[in-house]
């Protein structure tokens, strides 16, 4: 429902009493809180308002009697380490401190105060716990906003591990007790609500004119004037005189009275009225925050911004913010070193178009008023627990209210390019049925070296980069979210020198999955879907360089130096910047490369930029290893159909194309294998996440239609195995969102390396007792089990070396099930993982992932021959329930998923269901990769029988979650057998 600008407030017969509650988190919400209770209170209402903000931000815009301020905090909000990073794991923590832990003891204060004020109408600006303590009161309750906790702590619980779900649950099933919510622009899905009601902006009035605010500030109407806005937190920033264009002024708000500021730096009073002062600016600086955004829409000011870290709200303010032409990202890097010029005078070049309605405060107050009375549909009274389903959105697990559509926002429709390459799309046609295509590739360039192998999406993506030269031209058809990306793009090549194009693709993970660290033998599929990297070498003389790029240089004094300028496409799908650069002189340290510890900190420092480590760490890495040295500026354009978070190993796509086109552009010649291997050092090192190396093997060394068999120790390829033709694996996407990066996998790597500390250590005990004893006692059970046997597993390298049949009969039994980090430490010392560290103070589960490869490895070896055996219902059934056992090894290692556990009960429903004819049917299916959400391996029998259930379980699980699954079939070379593409752009005359 649609509340159109033109309902006002008109005076109540009745009086009322609203209780209106605040979040914690920052002033913004309650500055638009202001002006709603203000429309309510001119109405004739009473206004209780339950806050923690102080209480000018009220009575300095409200005199009355009829407001009321109760100083209260009952939520927290998102705790930030600074003014552009939030912590996570502090946030849920002090959000359990808060809201969790006193939970009983808030909910029976506040229904009696409820009742002590007599309460007419709750209104929530989103405090969780507001709505359900209005239902226990008998009391309805509405909520106004435009973002849920739920869906911001839902990220949070990723990065903090999955045992803080129950918090997320809690959170919406508070909001599930309100009547319905007053839902703001630049909205963020919120699915646990029953009803929407969608309002204008809610902005603040503005007290003054232009004019009267720069006439007091003394400021000349000639004068560009830009307002640093970081909700009060730049005292430790060091400002800088020569950040501004000649002529600017910049007026600081939250200035400590200590603080020296340059002179053309001007610090704004405490009680300066932040609406008029932007108004009276040419543009605004600052992070995005609802008001922020708001203020800039409703009076035409550029916002020049700067990504916070982990805040869910950002992306769809920001999105809604550049739909109007209002915005222009700032990069962290350059806010800190004051290298501002280039994107303030972008900025007033801008012309904002926003026309929508900004009195969202008074048509949000009008709603209150005539619901509180009865006029506006009202629900059966709410009591008991609320019966939510899931909700998969955007990659986070939700809850949603029975019957409603999961609708995402209009801000944040999927960034695809115009040509269709949306991110985990399959290429949807072949080469010979589009002749037209090739044939428009062929003009538009001279292949000099390699050959596209008949892969649509290879040409698919020469012809995109055909008409980046042409993106100009063609920007009034173009996304306006995708625009910017291709205008980035568009800069980077300089058309009549070679271009280096190499491709990668994803793998499925049919068997062997985590086992990969442990040794395991590990069964792989190279899918379809691959990354593109396109790749050119530039004289530092003649590079394109982007203008902040320049205004760095020159602020450094430096002649042409060598740059490394990276483009890559679909950055909204994921929030991160679509583009980055760096001087390669960052990389080094005097004349050695930077450390790796130095690079992952490097990277680490902007989060929004942190993807690039996978790109431009594979020269750190080359330069590392082999001693390579870099000359040239080098320009990269990354376009990946590999999905993020989706468990079909996107990173290492990027890393192996972006690490062969390197190669291919320098010379360097690298086999697949030794090339795998040192992108597994990009992701372990410089990204820092502990993944195995079995990703970047099957990328590089992978061939279509077959599995790579490859025993990580650490990565040895024993050879491929043929798919047989009445057997198919597809992928099903559960849409949660997969991170080896994450805290679960992390743990349970942790854990598999202290069993097998534990495992050596015991083996050691018993060869050392036996020496001591001189083979006395104990002399025939070590005859029996063999010096040399002990031997090997006291020097375990690998778990997946020890046998099931030895690790139950000598070891089960003595592995503990946990263990707290300070214990295994004060034991063991170390766990001998170069890639994880042990948090002392953690509980870690150690049988469940220690035993997992042990297993693991068996189960692969017995698939692997099973494969080769007789064709039938058995050979099916039997490959089928291997797939079954992994899955479930992987949930009591704790890596499991609702959403996986969903896709995985569907194929056995359909397996058990299955008619008697032997038209085909699925057989198996697991999780796979990492864990924790991503993909299912389904293996079924090669027929259309299958693919149909495929599809039918790809709807049911689409009815239960509101997520339609991706469906990953098919597949294609790895980046070795592709080799690359050496090419010129055709001139035309």
């Amino acid at each position: 429902m649609r509340i159109d600008d033109n309902e006002g407030v008109s005076a109540s017969s009745k009086h009322l009493v609203f209780a209106y509650y605040v979040t914690g988190h920052g002033f913004g919400h309650a500055t638009r809180v202001v002006e709603v209770v203000r429309h309510l209170i001119a109405a004739g209402h009473d206004v209780h308002v339950v806050t923690g903000a102080p209480d000018f931000v009220f009575t300095s815009e409200i005199q009355s009697p009829r407001l009321k301020i109760r100083k209260v905090l009952l939520d927290c909000g998102a705790v930030q380490a600074d003014a552009l990073t939030v912590d996570r794991l502090a946030s849920l923590e002090k959000y359990v401190e808060t809201a969790v832990v006193p939970r009983a003891e808030i909910l029976k204060t506040e229904v009696e105060w409820l009742h002590s004020i007599k309460a007419d109408f709750v209104v929530s600006d989103v405090v969780p716990v507001a709505c359900r303590a209005a239902a226990d009161a008998g009391i309805r309750s509405v909520c106004v906003t435009n973002f849920s906790w739920d869906f911001i702590y839902a990220e949070y619980v990723m990065a903090a591990g999955y045992h803080h779900r129950s918090i997320v649950w809690q959170i919406a099933e508070d909001y599930s007790h309100c009547e319905f919510l007053i839902r703001l622009p630049g909205y963020c899905p919120m699915p646990a609500f029953r009803d929407v009601i969608d309002v204008p902006l809610v902005v603040r009035r503005l007290h003054k004119s232009r004019k009267e605010v720069r006439k007091e500030l003394g400021i000349g109407e000639d004068v560009n004037v830009v307002i640093l806005n970081f909700g009060g937190q730049p005292s430790g920033w060091n400002l800088k005189e020569a950040s501004l264009p000649t002529g600017w002024l910049c007026l600081v708000c939250g200035a400590s009275e200590t603080q020296e500021l340059p002179p053309n730096f001007v610090k704004l009073a405490k009680d300066a009225y932040t609406p008029d002062i932007i108004a009276a600016s040419d543009c605004m600086l600052g992070k995005i925050g609802y008001g922020t955004v708001s203020e800039a829409l409703s009076y035409k000011i550029p916002f020049v911004f700067v990504r916070r870290d982990y805040f869910n709200e950002e992306p769809f303010l920001r999105n809604m913010l550049e739909f109007y032409q209002c915005g222009v990202e700032m990069i962290r890097r350059d806010l800190l070193m004051g290298q501002w010029k280039p994107y303030l005078e972008r900025a007033v070049s801008l012309k904002p178009c926003y026309e929508g309605g900004i009195n969202g405060g008074e048509v949000a107050a009008h709603i209150l008023q005539e619901t509180a009375i009865g006029r506006h549909c009202a629900s059966d009274k709410l009591s008991g627990a609320r019966r939510l389903r899931d909700a998969i959105i955007l990659g986070y697990q939700l809850q949603r209210v029975p019957g409603r559509d999961i609708a995402i926002p209009e801000w944040y429709s999927r960034a695809e390019n115009e040509l269709g390459q949306s991110a985990g799309s399959s290429p949807t046609f072949q080469v010979n049925e589009n002749n037209s295509l090739v044939e428009s590739c062929s003009d538009d360039f001279d292949i000099l070296q390699g050959d596209v192998q008949g892969l649509s999406d290879t040409w698919t993506f020469l012809k995109s980069l055909a008409k980046l030269d042409a993106v100009h031209d063609s920007e009034k058809s173009m996304e306006k979210k995708t625009m910017r990306e291709r205008k980035a793009a568009g800069g980077l090549f300089n058309w009549e020198d070679e271009i280096f194009v190499a491709r990668a693709p994803g793998r499925l993970d049919v068997m062997g999955g985590i086992a990969d660290y442990s040794g395991s033998l590990v069964l792989q599929m190279p899918i379809r879907e691959a990354c593109h990297v396109a790749l050119q070498r530039n004289d530092p003389g003649k590079h394109r360089l982007w203008k902040h790029a320049q205004a760095r240089q020159q602020a450094k004094g430096q002649v042409a130096t060598p740059v490394i300028q990276i483009v890559s496409y679909g950055s909204e799908i994921s929030n991160r910047a679509p583009t980055f650069d760096m001087d390669l002189s960052d990389f080094m340290d005097g004349d050695k490369p930077i450390s790796y510890e130095k690079a992952r900190k490097f990277f680490a420092q902007d989060p929004a930029q942190k993807w690039a480590a996978y790109v431009a760490g594979t020269i750190l890495v080359l330069m590392t290893e082999l001693g390579v040295r870099f000359e040239d500026s080098l320009s990269f354009l990354v376009s990946s159909a590999v999905p993020e978070g989706k468990g079909v190993s996107s990173s290492a796509a990027v890393e192996v194309a972006s690490m062969s086109a390197v190669a291919a552009a320098h010379g360097l010649s690298i086999n697949p294998r030794d090339l795998a291997i040192l992108c597994q050092k990009v992701e372990n090192h410089i990204v820092g996440a502990p993944c195995g190396v079995m990703d970047q093997m099957t990328s590089s060394c992978g061939e279509a239609n077959k599995l790579l068999a490859m025993i990580c120790q650490p990565a040895e390829v024993i050879g491929l195995v043929e798919i047989p033709n009445h057997v198919r694996f597809w992928g099903i996407d559960s849409g949660i969102r997969h991170s080896v990066g994450g805290a679960d996998y992390g743990s349970v790597r942790v854990g598999a390396y202290m069993g097998r500390k534990m495992i050596k250590s015991m083996a050691s005990s018993i060869l050392s007792q036996s020496v001591s004893n001189g083979n006395g006692g104990n002399s025939e059970e070590l005859e029996d089990e063999g010096i040399e046997l002990l031997e090997t597993e006291a020097a375990l390298d690998y778990l997946c070396n020890l046998s099931p049949h030895r690790y139950e009969a000598r070891y089960a039994d003595k592995v503990p099930d946990f263990m707290l980090g300070q214990t295994f430490i004060d034991e063991y010392k170390d766990h001998d993982d170069p890639v994880t560290v042990i948090d002392q103070k953690r509980s870690y589960s150690v049988k469940a992932p220690a035993r997992h490869p042990i297993y693991e490895n068996f189960r692969v070896k017995t698939f692997k021959a099973l494969l080769t055996s007789a064709t039938s219902d058995e050979q099916l059934t039997a490959l089928g329930g291997l797939l079954y056992q992994c899955h479930y090894s992987y949930s009591a290692c704790g890596l499991g998923s609702d959403g996986t556990n969903r896709l995985v009960q569907l194929v056995q429903g359909m397996q058990h269901n299955k008619s008697k004819t032997d038209d085909g049917t699925l057989y198996g299916a697991k999780i796979t990769g990492g864990g924790s959400g991503g993909t299912v391996c389904v293996i079924g029998r090669n027929s259309l029988r299958s693919s149909q259930q495929i599809l039918e379980i790809q709807q049911r699980y689409k009815a239960a979650t509101g997520y339609l699954p991706l469906i990953f079939e098919g597949s294609s070379p790895g980046a070795g057998k592709f080799g690359y593409l050496r090419i010129r752009r055709r001139i035309s005359l």
